[in-house]
């Protein structure tokens, strides 16, 4: 087998492995796919307490159920511009790993889809967008019935320096005790 052979089969079966069932998002017009298995819950939009010195991105921390949960404006993290929350605007649970741990956070989106099964020949590779763009964060493009969803590696996302401090300073605020 050439290496060019190689190459297509490796991309096939990388491609593989990313099929499967995914909770679909939107951000302005655009559509985004987190793997179902990461989410944890959706909740509607609840306050949200801002933290001092946070990057602008870090809308601030929630108490869900005693749980104190830092939330990331997805929209501000990818460079758009914020927006009003609407009833749409929610918050969307994830668990991200972090030094053998899981950590959850909450991602602001503007509204959520559908879940959807994307099959292997639905997925594209990322794109290449040059040295300077880093991408490591898409998994992979499914195209399906003509729409384009961009599917999206929520460790890369939420793996900056900034936001694991977030999370750590979540973690070691002790959360309200819950009324009885």
């Amino acid at each position: 087998m050439s290496d060019a052979q190689q190459t297509v089969e490796a991309t096939r079966a990388s491609l593989a492995e990313l099929a499967g069932k995914y909770l679909t998002f939107r951000l302005s017009k655009e559509e985004y796919g987190l793997e179902i298995l990461k989410v944890r819950e959706i909740i509607g939009l609840m306050d949200i307490t801002q933290v001092p010195r946070t990057p602008p991105y870090v809308r601030g921390v929630i108490n869900l159920r005693g749980k104190i949960i830092p939330v990331v404006e997805l929209r501000v993290k990818f460079g758009m511009d914020s927006t009003k929350d609407t009833e749409l605007t929610c918050i969307i649970v994830v668990d991200v790993p972090r030094d053998g741990m899981v950590v959850q956070m909450g991602i602001l989106v503007d509204t959520v889809s559908e879940v959807l099964d994307i099959v292997a020949d639905e997925i594209e590779p990322a794109p290449s967008l040059g040295a300077e763009v880093d991408t490591s964060f898409i998994l992979g493009i499914a195209k399906r019935k003509g729409e384009v969803r961009i599917l999206l590696n929520i460790e890369q996302v939420l793996s900056t320096t900034e936001l694991v401090k977030v999370a750590q300073i979540a973690e070691s605020v002790p959360a309200p005790a819950e009324a009885a």
